[in-house]
């Protein structure tokens, strides 16, 4: 459960970077062409992409610099290796992949030994609870 509430809080904060760059565009396009302030209305297939990018930098970056998102950190989850040692950027960024392409891995978590989300299986990850932040370890 706590898993969810942590994607729940990421979707939250993708959402709210997604926001932050429309504005910066209306920012943009107002110091460009002047008054007045409008939010540019991109179509939706710009709209997908853009916020499918910002998540899978969002979910790399958490992952692969720190172990943890922002919902990750407000839940007490860290993000690993299955060996315990950081995940690192290449693997982040795949696992931010195939959360983004196959939510329904999640699924997996509840009927798994040992709490293991589909992308964990594929990726030789793990998610564990973790509240006191690292500092001074070894990365791999």
């Amino acid at each position: 459960m706590s898993r969810a509430f942590a994607a729940l809080i990421d979707a939250l904060v993708v959402a709210g970077l997604g926001l932050a760059a429309q504005l910066g565009g209306g920012a943009a396009r107002l110091l460009v062409s002047g008054p007045p302030f409008s939010v540019p209305d991109p179509p939706a297939w710009l709209t997908a992409v853009s916020g499918s990018l910002i998540a899978v930098l969002y979910l790399t970056s958490g992952w692969g610099l720190a172990g943890r998102t922002f919902g990750d950190q407000a839940l007490g989850l860290r993000v690993v290796a299955r060996s315990g040692r950081r995940l690192g950027i290449g693997r982040a960024l795949l696992r931010a992949v195939l959360c983004l392409l196959f939510p329904l891995g999640l699924l997996w978590v509840p009927l798994s030994r040992r709490s293991a989300s589909a992308q964990d299986l594929v990726l030789a990850s793990a998610v564990i609870h973790d509240w006191v932040p690292r500092r001074g370890r070894p990365s791999s």
